[in-house]
């Protein structure tokens, strides 16, 4: 294992950090695969699940089990996870900028359209390395003008060139669910049974420029402007996996969830072993525009009858809301025929507020899909 340090300069003297990358294997041919957690610095199950893969890779390393090239970085956001407000962590944004710290990454799709004109053939592999080096070129001369800014160009630099591209987060309180794009729904149904991911919702571009859209998107924008005339492979599957709520930090469930991962490298032929595909359930595959963001209509206090997992049904009662003024309840319900997959974890909510999130298999939202 070789440990690397990247430096983040910082905005004010004194101040500088530094992100810590964990690479794997590079010795013999492979997939190049990337992982990262923490890139909202308050979600912490995948941190915990990385640091026990990173310990799993390292006795395979040992025995020459890596093929190609395995990278890891547990802990994405530096600066996120050193902010705090009133005793409480703020890892979601970024406090100077109130920028959202998995938002904005750099789209270099239209800038490697137009650079890659003349440089791709018959070849696919040609195809695909001419790509990966277009992009790193691209990301290479972005500016860096705050530390926020150089955050995620290095982050983006260490997964622009990966196969496989997995950012682990997590939600309030859910069940495993994945995002993807369509073109890497079934690379998604493959870690889901592994994961045991109850849901993986898909968007071409669900808006906001994330991390995992960053490294897959410009791939599938490519071939859509060149496919026709020149082969262009899925150069990247990348998604998000949200490994169910904030709380669910154990060494229990970070090992077995470790141990999954493990399984599914495995069976991208990462590391050496018996293939096992993952035996849970098929996730219901559905679009991310799908989903109902059940809303508060009113503000009070928040007792739920349906619990993260369960499948409703149109009209289902999901929670109530109480008025602890004059004791008036109001039922909110679900509209969606599908899984309730992740909801509020706190028990008091503003009118306006997102109760639940609740699948579904028709698109009825357009625009920007992602939560702020």
């Amino acid at each position: 294992m070789e440990r690397r340090i990247h430096p983040l300069p910082g905005d004010v003297p004194g101040t500088d950090r530094h992100l810590v990358s964990h690479h794997f294997g590079g010795a013999r041919p492979g997939p190049r695969i990337y992982l990262q957690a923490g890139l909202h610095a308050d979600e912490l199950p995948g941190q915990l699940v990385l640091w026990h893969l990173i310990g799993l890779l390292a006795a395979h390393e040992a025995a020459g089990r890596i093929g190609g090239e395995i990278v890891i970085v547990a802990c994405a956001n530096p600066i996120g996870l050193s902010q705090g407000l009133y005793w409480d962590r703020v890892g979601r944004f970024e406090l100077y900028s109130g920028e959202n710290f998995n938002r904005n990454y750099p789209d270099l799709a239209a800038a490697a359209a137009e650079r890659i004109e003349g440089q791709l053939g018959d070849d696919a592999l040609a195809n695909q390395q001419a790509i990966r080096r277009v992009l790193a070129a691209l990301l290479a001369e972005q500016a860096c003008a705050t530390e926020l800014a150089a955050l995620r160009r290095t982050l983006l630099g260490l997964a622009i060139d990966a196969d496989v591209v997995l950012d682990l987060h997590c939600d309030l309180e859910a069940v495993v669910h994945l995002y993807t794009t369509p073109a890497g729904e079934q690379q998604a149904l493959a870690l889901s049974r592994h994961l045991g991911a109850r849901v993986i919702l898909l968007a071409g571009d669900s808006g906001g420029n994330s991390f995992d859209e960053a490294c897959s998107v410009p791939w599938d924008r490519l071939r859509a402007r060149h496919g026709e005339r020149f082969p262009i492979p899925a150069g990247c599957f990348a998604a998000t996996v949200e490994l169910r709520g904030q709380a669910d930090v154990s060494d229990a469930l970070a090992g077995a969830d470790a141990e999954h991962l493990l399984q599914w490298l495995v069976e991208r032929g990462a590391v050496d072993g018996a293939v096992l595909p993952g035996s849970q359930p098929d996730a219901d595959c559905v679009p991310l525009a799908g989903t109902q963001e059940l809303k508060a209509p009113r503000g009070g206090l928040l007792a739920f009858c349906a619990q993260v997992g369960d499948r409703l049904a149109p009209g289902d009662p999901v929670a109530t809301l109480i008025d602890p003024v004059n004791g008036e309840r109001h039922q909110v319900c679900s509209e969606n025929a599908g899984i309730l997959y992740a909801r509020e974890h706190r028990r008091f909510v503003r009118r306006g507020s997102t109760l639940a999130l609740i699948s579904g298999a028709v698109a009825r939202r357009s625009g920007k899909l992602l939560s702020a």
